[in-house]
């Protein structure tokens, strides 16, 4: 934590990974964020770990992680790899003692996460996860309605995520959000972890899991199909559905109470609806330009001991437990 009794320094951060993820949804929420600075970044190949730098206004880059993670100038660590390399990065962060945020999902499976989030545990370090969508104004909205029982006592929720096969999947080019080696379910861990770790923000933690996953297209050798159904600590039951190769893209989640339901959307970018005995309530409440604005911002906020950041390491473990349950992996 910050020494409050100071004048808050400047958190000086690295980013290990400086792919798509970090030009506009994340990277810039760093430096548009008070008090923080992006001091360096590393990717291994020199020349784009240079002109990411370069364009970003960056002071310096590596192609060695160990160099980065070891600098003094370096305060705390955005790790923005895919999920296989996160326990790698990810304990060599809290072996040095730095602050860390991960991008979701926080590990290919449950018992890497427990590992990553014991390694932090131990040394009192703060660590994030980039499940940004429970600090999103979007979804606080949905959050502070059914806190204020707007559609009474909550039943049900229910999820449907589906797309049609892209042009990579059918062209065999390798992705490594299908390479079951990285991600066993495919786009579900990546596209659904999102989900499942916002109703678990809303509705609180899930007790009991079960699923089926399957490979109904051949393309790849990860999962492309996938249903569950859930109950929460809090008596709420759930179901899922997600298929990757669909005739059209559909997101859309209903969820059910006494007096009335919610519907909205995961990721477009659509109204949300209350339906109740008040009449129908449509907001459409715009993602900031950087998505990951109110997720760094709340970061910043933590440090500083104002708040509590909603997405932490314990949070993002017990997500996978459930994705993990869902495909049979545990």
């Amino acid at each position: 934590m910050i020494n409050k009794s100071e004048s808050p320094k400047i958190i000086r951060w690295g980013i290990i990974g400086c792919g798509n993820v970090t030009e506009v949804k994340s990277g810039p929420a760093y430096q548009k964020t008070e008090g923080f600075k992006i001091e360096a970044v590393m990717r291994r190949d020199a020349d784009k770990a240079a002109d990411y730098a370069k364009r970003h206004g960056i002071q310096k880059y590596y192609t060695n992680a160990d160099d980065l993670i070891n600098d003094t100038e370096i305060d705390a660590i955005y790790i923005a790899t895919p999920p296989d390399t996160h326990k790698y990065y990810g304990l060599k962060v809290a072996l040095a003692g730095k602050i860390c945020c991960i991008e979701k999902p926080l590990a290919p499976n449950y018992q890497d996460c427990i590992r990553i989030y014991e390694a932090f545990e131990e040394k009192n370090i703060p660590l994030f996860v980039a499940y940004y969508r429970r600090t999103l104004p979007r979804f606080e909205q949905i959050k502070k309605w059914l806190d204020t029982n707007s559609i009474g006592e909550i039943r049900h929720i229910r999820w449907h995520l589906s797309k049609p096969t892209s042009e990579q999947d059918k062209s065999g080019t390798y992705n490594w959000r299908t390479d079951s080696k990285i991600a066993a379910g495919g786009y579900f861990d990546d596209l659904a972890s999102h989900g499942l770790d916002l109703f678990i923000h809303l509705l609180g933690n899930i007790k009991e899991v079960s699923g089926i996953s399957h490979n109904q297209q051949g393309l790849y050798s990860s999962q492309d199909t996938v249903t569950a159904c859930w109950a929460h600590e809090t008596g709420v039951t759930g179901t899922g559905s997600w298929n990757f190769g669909c005739y059209e893209r559909e997101d859309k989640v209903e969820i059910y109470g006494s007096k009335g339901k919610i519907t909205f959307s995961v990721f477009e970018n659509v109204p949300l609806f209350l339906n109740n005995e008040e009449g129908e309530t449509a907001l459409n409440i715009e993602h900031p330009e950087n998505i990951q604005l109110h997720h760094v911002q709340q970061m910043r906020e933590h440090l500083l001991g104002n708040s509590i950041h909603p997405s932490n390491g314990f949070t993002a473990a017990h997500t996978n437990w459930v994705m993990d349950k869902i495909t049979g992996n545990i």
